[in-house]
């Protein structure tokens, strides 16, 4: 057989081979068709109501988990305050309180003054500072008002105790009130010894001017004014009785106080009666 030959006849075989691969695909697809189709069955699964699964995995991981994180919050902390623990950077145990703390002498110093410093004022002591301060003022203001009184009394140019007496002017009612009222009205004239007017008045002195307003004349001298009077008790003596001790005179006040002019370096005031032995003499108008 030639080339040509064997070249045909292997055409034909693949033709046919092709052939054949085709018939049986169609077959394949043919039956296919044919089958019927499967049906779908769906299952619909009812609401039964089940027991619940416990999860004890679950618990139990929790129930380990909780203790474990507790104490791995909380057992640093208590641990540390334990004493016999050691430090972990000095390698020494503490002992006591592991919060004690070494302080410069000089910065513990300086605190506690800080905290001396401070102090509380309760209402009373309040209170008592404001009373205090108010009495000092009063008692500034009185002193600076005798030494004005006194400043003046000195320029005084008045009548004496004895130009009143010979003098015709007319003179005021008189009462004990009357007298220790005129009297009052000297507070704070300076101590002069011997003197009898308003420049500077001795015990008498005073004594005599003051009763010579109400044109009653007395000596100048306490002693014997003392023994011109009428002695009374004491629980009967008001103010403008006089009060008499060996070598002193004035005026009573009240209430064991008497007004006179006491001593040199002293403006005529009222005062406690100082002497250990005096007695009560009324004057009569």
């Amino acid at each position: 057989m030639t080339e040509a030959g064997n070249n045909e006849s292997n055409a034909d075989s693949l033709t046919a081979a092709r052939s054949q691969t085709l018939s049986r695909r169609e077959t394949r697809l043919a039956r296919e068709a044919q089958a019927p189709e499967p049906t779908l069955t769906r299952t619909v699964q009812t609401n039964v109501p089940t027991a619940p699964r416990r999860r004890w995995g679950s618990t139990l991981a929790v129930a380990l988990a909780v203790p474990a994180l507790f104490g791995t919050v909380a057992l640093p902390a208590y641990a540390a305050g334990l004493p016999g623990q050691k430090d972990p950077s000095s390698g020494n145990t503490a002992a006591g309180n592991p919060q004690s703390f070494a302080v410069d002498s000089a910065v513990a110093e300086t605190a506690d003054l800080a905290r001396d410093g401070f102090d509380a004022t309760s209402s009373a002591e309040l209170a008592a500072n404001a009373a205090a301060r108010d009495q000092a003022q009063r008692t500034a203001d009185a002193a600076a008002s005798r030494a004005a009184f006194a400043a003046n009394q000195t320029a005084y140019t008045g009548p004496s105790a004895d130009q009143l007496l010979s003098s015709n002017a007319p003179t005021p009612s008189y009462s004990l009130s009357a007298v220790f009222s005129e009297a009052l009205k000297y507070q704070g004239v300076p101590y002069v010894l011997g003197g009898a007017t308003p420049a500077g008045f001795d015990c008498s002195g005073f004594v005599k001017y003051v009763f010579a307003k109400f044109g009653i004349g007395l000596p100048h001298n306490a002693d014997t004014q003392g023994r011109m009077g009428t002695k009374i008790n004491v629980a009967d003596a008001v103010p403008g009785d006089l009060v008499v001790s060996a070598g002193h005179i004035g005026f009573y006040a009240g209430n064991g106080m008497i007004l006179h002019a006491s001593r040199p370096g002293v403006p005529l005031r009222i005062g406690p009666i100082y002497a250990k032995s005096w007695s009560i003499v009324r004057i009569a108008g």
